[in-house]
């Protein structure tokens, strides 16, 4: 029979585990907000306490998701450990302009969007999250409500009406 129709062991070693890569830039500051870091450190006390005791004390299956595990750990460690966590705005800073944390509301051709501008290790498309690098950010950061911004979508440039600015 060919080699090629074998199945290898499954003894063989894992694969390393790559070290983490940012998506910052070199050195931009790892931004997040107040919740970003209450449910960063959140995962990661439910990963060292709860998870990864558990897959240590089970059978082989389970141990082979440590290294897995093990990296999740680390790059909410250097995650957290970088963070600059930034509060929402106080009394004294105007709430009707985009700032890092705000949940923008846009008009655009009729269709209302919401945006929140979080950290790079926050974002979520699904949500409407993105990161305050984002073309999208970068456009709509300092606006004010009712102000007009201008976007270059894939499909063309575009105005953005600023509706509502929000903050947590």
């Amino acid at each position: 029979m060919s080699k090629a129709f074998t199945r290898e062991s499954d003894d063989a070693p894992d694969l390393p585990v790559s070290p983490r890569r940012s998506a910052l830039p070199a050195g931009a500051k790892n931004y997040l907000t107040s919740a970003g870091e209450r449910s960063m450190r959140e995962e990661l006390e439910r990963l060292l306490q709860i998870e990864r005791p558990a897959l240590a004390a089970g059978d082989v299956e389970s141990r082979k998701q440590l290294p897995q595990v093990d990296q999740r750990i680390l790059d909410l460690q250097q995650s957290l450990q970088a963070a600059v966590v930034v509060p929402p705005p106080t009394g004294d800073m105007p709430i009707d302009r985009v700032r890092f944390g705000a949940t923008v509301t846009v008009r655009q051709r009729g269709v209302e969007t919401r945006y929140r501008i979080v950290g790079v290790d926050e974002a979520d498309f699904d949500r409407g999250w993105v990161s305050w690098l984002s073309p999208i950010a970068k456009a709509l950061v300092n606006s004010r409500t009712g102000q007009r911004v201008k976007f270059k979508f894939p499909s063309g440039e575009e105005e953005l009406e600023i509706v509502a600015v929000e903050y947590e």
